[in-house]
């Protein structure tokens, strides 16, 4: 008899014990990403210091305590709040602690390296010096188990477009221009559906596929960061996008304005094509300079009005994933498929981007501009170690036999044509008139 009532207490007992409430990744960004620029308006997280350097005397100066040690508190402060979603979704935050501090040292020295003169130059960013510098220490051996568990790269990547949100306002794309607007539309619509198709004939897997399509479209690494966290993508080919973006980029940033010159192209159309096609806003910036300042501030802008269109593209391409793949296997795409599948932390990305579009007066927003700037730096410098540390360089060399590679570069010289014939027409006065900047 008692052995049949502690049986039955045991059961009892086990019903009403309610299992511990775990966050999902992506509710877990949006949470630390509201936290972090809270912090930020509330005057908590001030703008760091930069790292520019050319010589030794500069570089000694990132290692004094004004600057050094600014940039460790905000990394600790990143740590910290990591460590507590971490523990939202119940994950070892033990091990998560002990390894964050060498990841974080790879993430500020990529920092570091991006801020000398040459790669500012050139219009390369710390992100290529974030992969590499994850891949080395992992090819290199003695990543150990507390560093591989600090390579949060999800985690981090989700967080950093959420705090990303908070500077693709609404009224800066009204200050973009109408024209670079229409360019923008132009170029992303019809050269994602190019770069698509190619890498379908290319034979290279959709989600890839979706990755190359939307970096060369709209603006490089950063729209290649939303679409996988759309699809929910393999980092891994997210590194190799990445890696693709950044290493095409630099011969462009001489090419481009030497044909520019070489062919008399006027300096509105040369801003407005180098703005549509180059893949991150560094490099349009070199390159415009290149040729003269209004084709730089052309170019920006144009630049500018593509990347404010992050945010829908993620969305857009997290309900046509969706439905794509359920209605290949035959199953329903109703509301609540839609809804979970779809990637939480675009919300918090378009929930930032509405609140300090329309509920924060402009001079708040423009104090707490760079300190977003900084932070947002952070987290996507770790991101990238991170998929450094997680890679292996041989999957990338020998991706699907060069396939990739191919559709790209295929991609991207399509991007340049059909974006100097759109520049033509609507900065060169055939459909509008010249823009007077």
């Amino acid at each position: 008899m008692l052995d049949t009532l502690t049986t039955t207490e045991q059961v009892a007992e086990k019903r009403t014990t309610a299992p511990p409430v775990r966050l999902h990744e992506d509710w877990t960004a949006v949470v630390l990403g509201g936290t972090v620029l809270t912090l930020i308006l509330l005057g908590l997280v001030p703008a760091l210091p930069g790292l520019r350097w050319s010589d030794a005397a500069s570089a000694a100066r990132l290692l004094s305590p004004d600057v050094l040690g600014a940039w460790v508190a905000a990394g600790s402060g990143v740590g910290i709040l990591a460590a507590v979603g971490l523990a939202l979704e119940g994950g070892d935050v033990a091990r998560f602690t002990r390894g964050y501090p060498a990841v974080f040292a790879l993430a500020w020295l990529s920092l570091v390296l991006a801020g000398h003169t040459t790669p500012t130059t050139w219009g390369i960013e710390y992100v290529i010096f974030a992969l590499a510098l994850g891949l080395l220490a992992s090819h290199l051996g003695g990543v150990g188990a507390s560093i591989r568990a600090a390579a949060r790269s999800e985690l981090f990547i989700k967080t950093g477009l959420v705090v990303m949100g908070a500077t693709i306002l609404f009224g800066d794309i009204l200050q973009a221009g109408a024209l670079g607007i229409v360019q923008a539309l132009g170029v992303v619509i019809v050269v994602w559906y190019a770069a698509f198709w190619l890498a379908k004939r290319f034979r290279v897997d959709e989600e890839l596929a979706v990755m190359l399509s939307t970096a060369v479209s709209i603006c490089g690494v950063s729209a290649a960061i939303a679409a996988c966290g759309a699809i929910q993508g393999d980092r891994r080919k997210l590194s190799y996008v990445t890696a693709l973006v950044l290493v095409v980029a630099v011969p462009m940033i001489i090419i481009m304005p030497w044909i520019a010159r070489l062919a008399g192209i006027p300096d509105a159309v040369a801003g407005a094509w180098m703005g549509g096609t180059l893949d991150t806003t560094p490099s349009v910036v070199a390159a415009g300079a290149l040729v003269s300042e209004d084709a730089m501030k052309i170019g920006t802008i144009v630049k500018f009005s593509q990347n404010v269109l992050i945010g829908v593209a993620a969305l857009v391409l997290s309900m046509w994933w969706t439905m794509r793949h359920r209605q290949a296997g035959g199953e329903a795409t109703g509301a609540s498929v839609i809804w979970q599948r779809f990637p939480k932390f675009v919300l918090g990305f378009m929930a930032a981007s509405v609140v300090f579009s329309f509920l924060l007066g402009p001079e708040l927003v423009n104090r707490t501009k760079d300190a977003i700037g900084s932070v947002r730096t952070i987290w996507f410098a770790l991101a990238f170690v991170a998929i450094g540390l997680e890679t292996r360089l041989g999957t990338l060399v020998s991706l699907d036999e060069g396939r990739p590679l191919g559709a790209f570069l295929l991609a991207q010289a399509f991007n340049v044509v059909w974006t100097l014939a759109l520049a033509w027409l609507i900065f060169g006065g055939i459909l509008f008139g010249t823009p007077v900047l």
